[in-house]
């Protein structure tokens, strides 16, 4: 799938999933063609109160579904406005196979969460275990499938074992070594999803099943990020964002947005990273803690000081930097604890430099690496490898030189991040336009080229 198709299906299914945080779902086994779930004349009013909270129209609806179906099978939908029409008037109370696995994916909620029947029931319309091999085909999760008989169920002891496996994944992934950890993400974001295909669970656990295994493929897409790979990352993504609408956590879908917004901005797509960032700040997650806020204001910022956008960038910083002020200190998640004040100094060294201020990204990058944790290795390598290029892009190339060589160093003590050997490159590539033959300079400029 292209990187614009991609982005349309990102932002479709977020436009969808953005207010299921508070479901409102009919109780489970309700008679779903009761008169009061379909209306007076026949009318599904479940769906058409859905549609109005998101705002969709019919022909709105039809067109989301069509790209769902897309992204989840590789063919092209044929739903049209007539369908949607048959979906709200009743004509249509059971929806089957793609019909139906379009309305989940959009909605992030079984059909039986909308109003209709489910299609289990609707007279053998459809063998139940081909519906069940679809689902899992298409989205890579068991969507809402009935626990088979004899098979064991998810408790909150599964939800514990594989969230330590996370964190475990977490510790490393504060080292470097961005190729072993993602391989290790997606292993057991596999594993997850496997367990909830083999056995049934209760919502809660459910939810807390496709949230953790969002988050892991967020942490494989961000180390796919740190190797400089934006393609790997977005195919990740996808995965990491329909699992995200699946577990219905806004918190969940703000750090699929956020490396989402970084993807784009590697790939020098600022239109769409400033898009992303958009997203991120007027999330309800944004609303209620000012960390997320602040994040959200500096994703915006680096994407429009990369815009050419002076005033409007410096304009969010500021916002950025006010939000991060309200914060207590608290994280609601272990993901978000990374946007220390070393981390908010560090991403604002970037707008900086965006801006073409280098000596106010040097003092923001001498700030971080003054209060970044020393177990923070691959961190510690690539702010002083931004700070080295800060250096030469003022001209003090000994003095980069000096700070290059310290980065590398601390390189070797991790495995290596793309993203700061492509820093260390840009570094010497602003020395060498200097033309400066001073013999250390020159001989560091050889030494680098054997790093990279």
């Amino acid at each position: 799938m292209g990187l614009r198709r991609t982005g349309r299906v990102a932002v479709d299914l977020l436009a969808a999933n953005r207010k299921t945080l508070r479901p409102h779902y009919p109780a489970a086994g309700s008679a779903r063609t009761d008169p009061a779930t379909f209306g007076g004349m026949g009318a599904n009013v479940i769906l058409k109160g859905r549609m109005d909270e998101l705002g969709l129209t019919q022909d709105e609806l039809a067109r989301q579904m069509n790209v769902a179906l897309e992204a989840l099978g590789g063919k092209p939908g044929d739903v049209s406005a007539r369908t949607v029409r048959n979906l709200l008037d009743g004509s249509t109370r059971r929806p089957i196979g793609r019909t139906c696995a379009a309305l989940e994916a959009v909605f992030g909620c079984p059909v039986s969460a909308l109003g209709f029947g489910s299609p289990r029931t609707a007279a053998q319309a459809e063998d139940p275990v081909h519906r069940r091999t679809f689902l899992v085909a298409a989205t890579g999760t068991a969507v809402a499938a009935a626990t088979p008989t004899g098979r064991s169920r998810l408790g909150q002891s599964d939800v514990d074992r594989f969230h330590r496996e996370y964190a475990e994944l977490l510790r490393d992934n504060r080292l470097g070594g961005a190729r072993p950890v993602g391989n290790k993400a997606v292993e057991l974001a596999a594993r997850i999803q496997s367990s909830l295909a083999a056995g049934g669970a209760s919502d809660r656990v459910r939810r807390q099943m496709y949230q953790l295994a969002s988050n892991v493929m967020c942490l494989a897409a961000f180390a796919a990020i740190d190797a400089s790979a934006p393609q790997r990352a977005r195919a990740h993504l996808d995965t990491a964002l329909t699992l995200a609408g699946l577990a219905r956590g806004s918190e969940t879908m703000y750090r699929v947005w956020d490396h989402l917004m970084l993807t784009s901005s590697q790939r020098e797509n600022h239109v769409e990273a400033a898009a992303g960032a958009e997203v991120m700040k007027r999330s309800s997650v944004a609303r209620r803690d000012p960390l997320h806020a602040s994040l959200g204001h500096m994703r915006y910022a680096n994407a429009l000081a990369r815009l050419h956008q002076p005033v409007e960038s410096l304009r969010a910083l500021n916002f950025a930097e006010r939000a991060f002020g309200r914060t207590r200190g608290e994280w609601p998640s272990a993901w978000i604890s990374f946007y220390s004040r070393a981390e908010f100094d560090a991403l604002s060294s970037y707008v900086w430099t965006a801006l073409g201020e280098h000596e106010r990204a040097e003092s923001c990058l001498h700030r971080t690496l003054a209060a970044v944790p020393g177990d923070m290795v691959r961190d510690t390598a690539l702010y002083t490898a931004h700070l080295s290029l800060s250096q030469a892009r003022q001209g003090e190339v000994e003095l980069a030189c000096t700070t290059g060589r310290q980065a590398y160093a601390v390189l070797l003590s991790a495995s290596v991040s793309q993203r700061t050997m492509n820093t260390l490159t840009r570094t010497r590539q602003v020395i060498e336009a200097t033309g400066t033959k001073a013999p250390e300079v020159v001989n560091w400029i050889e030494e680098s080229r054997r790093w990279t």
